[in-house]
């Protein structure tokens, strides 16, 4: 007859229980797991994509959109340029890789093509008769479109993280393409939404000089937008917007879904940095009784009235929001604004097969 002694009888049995507890948050759910006191084990083991199932996305980087868009910066810093200058100028616009302008006194285009030069000291600045243009060389367009990959991947890895979708796989793949792979999750619309947005936000005054009737019928005043409505009680309404940008959402450093306290609808409360509050407050202190656009992807979420001058360096957006859409809308912000436009280029929902397959061969 065998014989063990008693220490050794108690010490397995003892490894035994530990590992049935360790064990244990396994069989239950993710929120049940958490729910468990402190003092015992609640971590559960992160299953990958082939044992648990989930999605599969392939994402393209519209680095196009992140050219064109410092292009047009480029030119709004022409036009300052020029007309602090006191230069008369005309067919100021983006070509396919730069800028353009034509200085209407000839005597001043070699003036010009200096001033525009310190604009961007890596693009090359020519003139052709009257005309200044500014062309980016191969290596800045490159260097930009890497940058903005880099930092899509590091948008789109906040993003997942917020959504609490455990061990992510983001990755880049070629040039301008982003793979990520997402174990367990449940909804996935949710995610390809929460992907698909820029979610760049700006603060802007409303047009209120000319008439959204007139832009409306192809008349749209120099320096305006016209821009619908996100407000699903305001479905088909058109805003008439200042393009300066008087605070941007950059300069966001939080953001919650709450309730107003008045009407009890879901709303998302926002809070700036110290620099987005100074310029949040000169801007709501000089124009009390206008209209103030919150924008979002050329969108125009809210316009409310600004009554008195906001100093706190915060604020609320309401929009007739549901629940889900205010928690998706401050988890975007607080995640901060692709640089460019994401397009899914393939999806997959993979099923939990050929771990399952592995497991019962094993």
């Amino acid at each position: 007859m065998i014989y063990f002694a008693k220490w050794k009888v108690a010490l397995v049995l003892v490894v035994c229980l530990l590992g049935v507890a360790f064990a244990g948050p396994n069989f239950m759910n993710a929120k049940n797991a958490e729910a468990l006191p402190d003092w015992l084990p609640h971590k559960q083991v992160s299953l990958g994509l082939d044992l648990q199932g989930g999605s599969h996305l392939l994402l393209e980087v519209d680095s196009q959109a992140v050219i064109r868009e410092y292009l047009e910066s480029i030119v709004d810093t022409m036009r300052i340029e020029l007309r602090k200058a006191r230069i008369r100028y005309s067919g100021l616009g983006v070509t396919e890789d730069g800028t353009k302008v034509t200085i209407k006194d000839s005597e001043k285009v070699d003036e010009a093509r200096a001033l525009l030069r310190e604009i961007d000291p890596t693009a090359e600045a020519t003139t052709s008769g009257d005309q200044v243009i500014l062309t980016l060389t191969k290596q800045a367009i490159r260097d930009r479109r890497t940058s903005a990959v880099q930092q899509s991947i590091e948008i789109v890895r906040r993003r997942v993280d917020e959504t609490g979708t455990r061990e992510p796989t983001i990755q880049r793949q070629g040039e301008d393409r982003i793979l990520v792979q997402l174990p367990g999750v449940d909804d996935p619309d949710r995610i390809k939404r929460l992907l698909g947005k820029t979610a760049k936000m700006s603060f802007h005054l409303v047009d209120q000089r000319n008439s959204v009737e007139s832009a409306m019928a192809g008349r749209i005043p120099p320096g305006s937008w016209l821009l619908p409505s996100d407000d699903k009680d305001e479905q088909g309404r058109m805003y008439l917007i200042r393009k300066r940008v008087m605070v941007s959402g950059d300069t966001l450093i939080d953001s919650q879904p709450s309730y107003d306290s008045r009407t009890g609808e879901p709303v998302v409360n926002f809070r700036f940095d110290t620099a987005g509050a100074k310029r949040f407050g000169s801007a709501t202190s000089k124009h009390v009784g206008k209209l103030f656009a919150i924008v979002l992807d050329r969108k125009v979420i809210s316009a409310p009235v600004i009554r008195e001058p906001i100093l706190g360096g915060s604020g609320q957006i309401s929009g007739s929001f549901s629940i889900q859409e205010a928690q998706d809308l401050s988890l975007l912000l607080r995640a901060g604004a692709l640089p460019a436009p994401l397009k899914i280029l393939e999806e997959r929902s993979v099923g939990p097969g050929l771990g399952a397959d592995s497991i019962a061969a094993g």
